[in-house]
């Protein structure tokens, strides 16, 4: 099976990553025109829900897949593969029975008592069936990654991107006659079908690549895995326990936001309609860079496993310094494009220029966030799972606490939400870097960060430039393009001209190989 190495193996999920946020931005703004905010509004409200549900079934396998299989692999220890393979999807199964289940049940006594807003009940059920087949995928993907086949993982989220984008219009559009909550419910179909078609796709490759027959002798593995068993969940417990906290802090903040801006004095169509436009509209432009962060964590997990495995720590410090330094470059641009064109980029995506007053207040605290993903992977790697989980705790108890403080008061309101947001975000990056400087002998390449800010405040100011003086003299569409093309340019120049680009990292790729 071919394996990339790290930068190979990242380049190819960043690429995948950009196209499936393209489509997502894409599908956000269909929904947007179709539905409006208050529609957006009740969807967002019932994703929480949902992905505290999908943590629960998962139960933090992927990462302990990807980690175990890395080390059989290292061994060429093949039965031990099949072994993770069978006890997973076991795992997996009985919970997504489980959890679909409580769900379906749950959700009545959740749209009348939790939230504000009682329409949330029609997507939360419609969304129910798409977590036996997340389940199943998520066992796949961490097989893949384990093995360093990035590929599988890759395309899957383009396919399951593809397929929602060209059914939410479809399906969204069909149920609004019946209502914003109805459409919404259809938005949440074009997930699982989605999700279906990725799934399709994983277990093709699989059939394909795979060197094992995982049916025979299916329950005899079973029997024999109960140290399998319990090496998955040493891992995976802890990793749970950081996903599971921020599900849970996930899963309460529109209930906070929403008990908050009642007290606030703030209508509940009201409060459902800026909580849609928080994370509806502004979120997703937030967490862009994430697919490049969220790229560098998974091959970074089964990357330094291999490299802990066998001692090497130099290896250890290298990967990380690279992947904090694609952090810092990736997250940079991001917060200069959506600080300064802010406006235009509300206006043009979703006709709501004034939810751009959200994305100015959060964007240069979210800086933290892009390395929030690299620094836990390297926590889960090392072992040091639970500490992470003990980090993530602290932020989701900052966060919760901060919005009932903040948003409650009326003359913040939503706002006092958005800053509560940001403000976990930076609490759990800084606790997750003191961590990993306490487990390992990190020297900081200070250096490397001093030109980063530099070429980002540099960048800051051209681009204020050109938004002043070059952006009026078009109209919106062309002038924001224009902006967002020259500043993009101009930074990947200054990224070059600082050496933060390097040879090194560019020398993985054949292609460009050639040419330097």
């Amino acid at each position: 099976m071919s394996k990339q190495t790290l930068v190979q193996g990242t380049l190819l999920l960043i690429l995948a990553g950009l196209i499936t946020k393209v489509l997502g931005f894409i599908n956000r703004m269909v929904m947007a025109r179709i539905m409006g905010g208050e529609g957006v509004g009740l969807y967002m409200m019932a994703v929480p829900t949902f992905l505290l549900t999908i943590t629960l079934t998962r139960l933090g396998l992927p990462v302990a897949i990807s980690k175990l299989v890395a080390e059989a692999d290292a061994q060429g220890d093949r039965k031990k593969i099949k072994r993770i393979l069978v006890v997973s999807l076991a795992i997996t199964g009985v919970l997504s029975i489980i959890f679909t289940t409580i769900m379906i049940s749950a959700a009545p006594i959740l749209a009348n008592y939790f939230f504000t807003d009682r329409r949330t009940f029609y997507p939360l059920i419609a969304i129910s069936p798409v977590i036996p087949i997340i389940a199943v995928s998520s066992v796949l993907r961490g097989y893949f990654q384990g093995l360093q086949n990035m590929r599988p993982s890759a395309y899957s989220q383009v396919i399951e991107q593809i397929v929602r984008i060209t059914l939410v219009a479809l399906l969204s559009s069909l149920f609004l006659p019946y209502g914003v909550e109805y459409a919404a419910a259809g938005a949440m179909i074009s997930v699982i079908l989605g999700e279906a078609a990725s799934l399709l796709y994983m277990f093709s490759m699989f059939k394909m690549k795979k060197t094992m027959k995982v049916r025979k002798g299916f329950f005899n593995q079973l029997k024999g895995g109960k140290s399998t068993f319990k090496e998955l969940l040493n891992i995976a417990l802890p990793t749970t326990g950081s996903q599971l906290i921020g599900s849970v802090s996930y899963f309460f903040e529109p209930i906070v936001v929403a008990r908050s801006l009642a007290i606030a004095g703030i209508s509940t169509a009201v409060a459902t309609s800026q909580y849609g436009e928080l994370e509806g509209y502004v979120m997703p432009l937030l967490l862009l860079p994430t697919f490049i962060t969220y790229s560098l964590s998974i091959s970074l997990v089964p990357a330094i496993s291999e490299a802990n495995a066998n001692k090497n720590f130099v290896l250890i410090e290298h990967r990380l310094n690279q992947a904090l330094r694609l952090s810092l470059i990736s997250g940079g641009i991001a917060v200069i494009v959506t600080y300064v064109f802010a406006v235009p980029i509300m206006d043009l995506m979703y006709d709501a220029p004034s939810s751009a007053s959200y994305l100015k207040v959060m964007t240069p605290l979210f800086i933290f966030l892009y390395f929030q993903g690299p620094l836990q992977a390297v926590l889960q790697a090392l072992d040091l799972a639970k500490a992470a989980m003990i980090n993530s705790l602290i932020g989701a108890i900052v966060k919760l606490a901060a919005i009932f403080v903040i948003a409650s008061r009326p003359e913040f309101g939503i706002m006092g939400a958005a800053i509560a947001i940001a403000l976990g975000t930076v609490v759990v990056t800084l606790l997750h870097f003191a961590t990993v400087v306490k487990a390992i002998s990190y020297t900081i390449v200070i250096k490397d960060y001093i030109k980063g800010f530099l070429c980002i405040v540099v960048t800051a100011l051209f681009a204020a430039f050109l938004y002043r003086y070059i952006f009026p003299m078009y109209n919106q569409l062309i002038g924001t393009l224009l902006c967002v093309s020259i500043t993009t340019f101009f930074y990947l120049l200054c990224l070059f001209l600082f050496k933060l680009i390097k040879r090194e990292d560019l020398g993985h790729f054949p292609i460009i190989k050639r040419w330097i």
